[in-house]
């Protein structure tokens, strides 16, 4: 698995060792009504049962999930991974920050480098993201780095007891080249 930097993040492999910090920051119920996939409350040992499924996921060529760690702090804060459908060339953007470290540019910071990993070293085509609309930081992220809002998938998801509006955000490889040539 590669290690991933950015001028103030590493990006690795998560550790059985991040467990324990995971469980803190996933017992937080704002965390968790944000993201589709985070129970809450968050049981005791799914943080290391997930990150044994992130390897396997790695392993099989499913997915990559990083440990987010400012260089500053020294242990993880959060993670991204990108989900993949090598079929279609594509990925899927996933998140989540620890909620102390939120309003940091931590997310945005990473997600660029992911972003750049998936299209010059995974060799996609599109990667796209998917937030509740009720999180308006998360589009905020997505924004920031560069994707295209696509559109607003009403009722999509059933989280909690309610219907949820998710927005849809992506960017394609030729979006990605075009904002690094103007970079340049």
């Amino acid at each position: 698995m590669p290690i991933l930097e950015t001028e103030r993040l590493l990006l690795r492999r998560l550790e059985l060792s991040d467990a324990p910090l995971m469980n803190d920051y996933l017992r937080d119920r704002e965390i968790a009504a944000n993201t589709l996939l985070i129970p809450y409350p968050y049981p005791n040992g799914a943080a290391e049962e997930w990150i044994q499924h992130a390897h396997q996921s790695y392993n099989s060529g499913d997915s990559y999930q990083f440990a987010i760690v400012p260089k500053n702090i020294g242990q993880m804060i959060g993670v991204i991974g990108l989900g993949l459908r090598t079929e279609h060339r594509r990925g899927e953007l996933g998140y989540w920050i620890g909620k102390p470290y939120w309003n940091h540019g931590y997310a945005t910071e990473a997600a660029r480098r992911v972003i750049a990993f998936g299209f010059e070293v995974l060799g996609l085509n599109r990667i796209h993201a998917v937030y509740f609309t009720r999180n308006p930081a998360s589009a905020r992220v997505m924004q920031k780095i560069g994707m295209s809002y696509e559109g607003n998938l009403r009722g999509h998801y059933f989280k909690w007891g309610e219907f949820l509006d998710a927005g849809l955000y992506s960017i394609l490889r030729e979006d990605y080249e075009r904002e690094a040539a103007h970079e340049t």
